[in-house]
Formats: structure tokens, C-alpha cells, sequence
């Protein structure tokens, strides 16, 4: 055997089984290039993304079959395919809640200005509102905060936590947070191959979209940030058997909307129904609240988005109200019960939460959660 095949041998996946096979005949048709490549059907989909989260093929077919599906453009058959397969694998539970809404900010973070998403289960909680932030510890491509990043290295949380712990603080508290850890281990397993992929991949647009956590009534509120993937979210909420889904352009990736710019927000209800809104604060506020609005959106947008300045702008709006978070805060909770059907309209929600902002109830629940989860 002479060296160039010795080097072949020992290149060779150990996993050239059925699984393999099935993997190159998915790669054949997605990874032909822009002309010749062809879509997978809806099953084919689902069963390579298995593949890929059994880690049952090599991570350098896992790794193709990613960027192929992606560089070709995911079809809408092959985007309910790779949710089936997300869905089928995560880890769930009921709670004990009449409504629940779970937010979905991009699992990557954030790193251009200071966003408090953190801040606003606690406050739709004292509004009435369940609600639920779920993340993942800072991962590719942007490595930015998360709800996850801010819960373990900045409070402390311990990390170990289980799925059944974090619902049970969320029944009693009414709000909490959940990472892919607790809810999705074989997600969570493909952590070092995002981080070799580099790019972004369907994964980032369907995460956000499972349903680890089921009430009688369960809504989700997420993001896109790129024109053209709401029509696969949309596609995917369909299945997804949240009662409604809100899918917003808010401000770097967040669920943020209508602050940066006039943001569009698409709500599927079911099956069948779909509506649009445009959202844009100017339109929404009398003059003093667009002028804060605005004032705080400016003196923010410049500075740095670390947990430490994040954590201190956003409990010091929790403790009473004040500091150039507390707008944006307002803003935040009170379109997100609007759009999920909580709230009859956003400015009696607003002035709702403002009056929570500066009674420090958001913020003394806050400290009670950390410390039962610390």
C-alpha cells in the first residue's frame, strides 16, 4: 500500500453503514452545484438532519449536508422535513399554565448595542402573562449575550439544571428561561460542528421554533433578520401547534419590533390564518413616550453590548422605572402581549408596564427566580 492510500484509508468515515449510504445519496442531490442540484423530499429532509443530530454519519458529511442544504436554498419541503426532525428530538413538558409565551431571540446573541430581552419575562409575568426566554449559551457565528449567557456567567445559575427544574420555576414564578441544554441535548451536541461551519445554517432558523414547554394555550414570538426566511417560518409554524406564532423583524435579530425601523410582523394562528402588521413606535405612542423612546434608542445603539452593561441598565429599569433601558423595556412588553391577543392595545399595555417598571416588582421576582436557580 503506498502512502497516498494509506492516508485514503485512514480518512474513511468508520460509520460507511446503511446510514452512510443513505447520507451520500442525500449529499448527491443537494451538493451538485446551482444548476444540477435537486431537493430532498419532506422525509428524505427529516431523516439526514436525524442522521446528522445521531451523529450516525462523519462530521464531514454532517458538516456538507448543512452548508449544501443552505447554499442551495432550502426548499419549503425540506424546511418542515428538518423541523420534523428538531421536534422529534426535543425533550418535553407540560406545565400547569393557561398561557404561556415562549420568546425566541437569535440563539447566536447579541453584539451591536445592549438588548434587554432578559428583562421581559419577568415584567409580562406581572402584566399577567407567562412568558419564557429560550436561548443557548453564545454559539456561532456571532458569539454574542443570550438569555442563557447572561442566566449562567453573569448570575450565576448553575448549569446543570434539568428541563423538569426549569418548567417547575416557571409554573411558580411565572416566567423563567430554558436553554437548548435542558431541551435539546443532540442540538446541543452539534455545538463543535457549528463552530467548524462558521456560517449560519437552517439550524439558526428553526431552533427558535420548537416547543419544549406545552400550556393550554401556548404562543411564541421570535425573529428574522434576512428578507425572504419569515416565508419558511411561517411555512414551519404551521406545524408547529403553537396557538399563534409572531414572526417580527425586531432589531438585530431580536424580538424587539417596530424600534430601529418600522418592523414587520407576521402572526400565523393555526393552520389557515395569517396576518401582517406594521409596527413602528412613532405611530403608536403620544409625543413624550416617542421622545423617550427615541432618546434611549440613540443613547444606546453606541455602547457596548456586555453582559455587565447590560445586566446593570436593565435591573436598574426593573428597580424603578428609570435609566435609558426602561423605554425600551416599556416598548418591549407591551407589544408582545398585544400581538399575542393578551392585551387589547398597546398603549393601556404600556402605561401597564411602566407602572411595573417603577414599582420594582419585576425586579424583586427577578432576584427570588436567581436565587432558587443559583
Amino acid at each position: 500500500m503506498n502512502q497516498n492510500q494509506d492516508w485514503m484509508k485512514s480518512r474513511q468515515s468508520p460509520r460507511s453503514d446503511e446510514a452512510g449510504e443513505r447520507m451520500r445519496a442525500y449529499l448527491e442531490k443537494i451538493a451538485t452545484g446551482p444548476r444540477m442540484s435537486k431537493d430532498l423530499t419532506e422525509e428524505e429532509a427529516e431523516d439526514g438532519l436525524g442522521l446528522v443530530l445521531d451523529h450516525a454519519v462523519s462530521e464531514a458529511r454532517a458538516a456538507v449536508f448543512l452548508i449544501a442544504s443552505r447554499m442551495k436554498i432550502e426548499s419549503l419541503s425540506e424546511t418542515r422535513g428538518f423541523y420534523r426532525a428538531l421536534d422529534k428530538t426535543t425533550l418535553k413538558r407540560e406545565v400547569k399554565l393557561d398561557r404561556l409565551l415562549q420568546i425566541a431571540d437569535a440563539f447566536d446573541g447579541f453584539v451591536r448595542a445592549p438588548q434587554f430581552g432578559f428583562y421581559i419575562p419577568p415584567v409580562l409575568a406581572q402584566m399577567g402573562l407567562p412568558a419564557f426566554g429560550l436561548s443557548a449559551l453564545p454559539t456561532a457565528p456571532k458569539h454574542g449575550v443570550t438569555y442563557e449567557d447572561l442566566l449562567i456567567h453573569h448570575y450565576g445559575a448553575r448549569q446543570n439544571t434539568t428541563l423538569e427544574e426549569r418548567a417547575r420555576l416557571i409554573e411558580e414564578f411565572g416566567f423563567g428561561y430554558l436553554g437548548t441544554e435542558q431541551c435539546h441535548p443532540k442540538l446541543e451536541g452539534l455545538r463543535q460542528l457549528r463552530e467548524e461551519v462558521v456560517k449560519r445554517t437552517t439550524l439558526a432558523t428553526l431552533e427558535k421554533m420548537l416547543m419544549p414547554l406545552k400550556a393550554q394555550h401556548t404562543f411564541l414570538a421570535s425573529n428574522y433578520f434576512h428578507p425572504g426566511y419569515e416565508t419558511a417560518m411561517i411555512e414551519v409554524a404551521k406545524i408547529s401547534g403553537f396557538d399563534r406564532v409572531l414572526i417580527g423583524n425586531g432589531m438585530e435579530g431580536s424580538t424587539l419590533y417596530g424600534v430601529h425601523k418600522q418592523a414587520k410582523v407576521f402572526m400565523q394562528m393555526g393552520v389557515d390564518s395569517l396576518a401582517e402588521m406594521k409596527l413602528d413606535y412613532e405611530s403608536l405612542y403620544d409625543a413624550g413616550t416617542v421622545q423617550s423612546i427615541k432618546y434611549s434608542f440613540t443613547a444606546l445603539k453606541d455602547q457596548p453590548a456586555t453582559k455587565a452593561e447590560i445586566a446593570k441598565l436593565g435591573e436598574q429599569a426593573l428597580k424603578d422605572g428609570t435609566g435609558p433601558a426602561a423605554p425600551l423595556i416599556a416598548h418591549h412588553a407591551a407589544t408582545l402581549p398585544h400581538l399575542s391577543g393578551h392585551s387589547r392595545n398597546v398603549a393601556d399595555a404600556h402605561h401597564q408596564a411602566i407602572e411595573i417598571l417603577k414599582s420594582g416588582k419585576a425586579l424583586d421576582a427577578l432576584k427570588r427566580y436567581l436565587e432558587k436557580i443559583g
